[in-house]
């Protein structure tokens, strides 16, 4: 029997422009497993936490990971999972690719790391599509991978990992609304004006060229989006008037995380996330929305263990 203990960090996918195309790693927040390997033939999930997750095991997008795993290694083997922290569901910060992450990791890890970082994020993007109907890499990949990942195609999977310059935060809200993942796809058009499509492109080009060449200021104003915001912001109350105060108190960017209902600003230090981070919940507050919020590095580190036991 082996054992091991894994972390996989939330993350924001998008950055505003890079519709499920580029990700990045938050620090310290995130998800914790301890995965154990026996001989037979089965899987059992334990949620030792206070969030709630499906009963039916079949729901858990740890299930359809591990599987892939044995799958793609040829191996039979008996799984048990315990979930001893998690992100909430629906948090918009990536709680299905951290579990998703997290599990493939440690499978990789338990079974010597037969398979590379790329396979790894494959078999995490097994959760991503049960969660939401896809297979997406832009939370998947930078949980697996740490950083900045840019997907620069799906067919095949081509990850590219971009340098995150200077000493970047992010402050993060959860409102208390619910907006799932697919509630959240169907809301966008089918089509994309060319216009818009081709102002999205350049957008795209501006980021990965701040990013690789460390100006900050191209970065910040790279992060619009003209495909899915204008649509997905009509869930976020007082969307475009928190915007307004969060970039005027120095934040680079403000953008919907992901599908949302979170949304994060884009510091260039800790000062400025700490002061994002009050407006942000004073937002919700006035709206009378619970909410919480995480003032984070954006992170450097992946997927990782923290114990292992042979």
């Amino acid at each position: 029997m082996k054992k091991v203990r894994v972390f996989a960090p939330a993350s924001i996918a998008n950055m505003g422009c890079g519709f499920d195309v580029i990700g990045l790693a938050l620090d310290e927040v995130g998800d914790i497993l301890e995965i154990t390997a026996s001989e037979g033939d089965g899987l059992t999930i334990t949620n030792e936490t206070d969030v709630p997750i499906p009963e039916d095991i079949e729901k858990n997008v740890i299930t359809p990971v591990v599987r892939s795993f044995l799958k793609k290694i040829g191996q039979k083997a008996q799984i048990d999972v315990t979930i001893c922290e998690k992100i909430y569901p629906g948090s918009g910060i990536g709680s299905s690719a951290a579990s998703s992450a997290a599990a493939a990791f440690g499978m990789n890890e338990l079974f010597g790391c037969p398979l590379s970082e790329e396979e790894v994020v494959v078999c995490a993007m097994e959760g991503e599509n049960l969660a939401s109907g896809g297979y997406h890499a832009d939370n998947a990949a930078p949980a697996v991978m740490g950083g900045i990942v840019l997907i620069r195609g799906y067919e095949p999977l081509d990850l590219i990992q971009l340098p995150v310059p200077g000493n970047f935060y992010c402050a993060v809200v959860h409102p208390h609304i619910v907006v799932t993942t697919k509630e959240a796809r169907e809301i966008l058009p089918k089509a994309v004006p060319m216009h818009d499509a081709v102002r999205q492109w350049g957008n795209v080009g501006g980021l990965v060229a701040g990013l690789c060449t460390g100006n900050i200021s191209l970065i910040g104003h790279s992060m619009q989006d003209y495909v899915a915001e204008p649509y997905r912001k009509q869930f976020i109350p007082g969307f475009d008037e928190l915007r307004g105060k969060i970039l005027k108190a120095g934040a680079l960017a403000m953008n919907i995380s992901g599908s949302g209902p979170s949304v994060f600003a884009l510091c260039d230090n800790k000062q400025v996330a700490d002061k994002a981070g009050k407006i942000l919940k004073d937002h919700f507050d006035a709206l009378e929305i619970g909410s919480e919020v995480y003032v984070v590095k954006v992170s450097n580190k992946g997927a990782k263990l923290t114990h292992i036991t042979i």
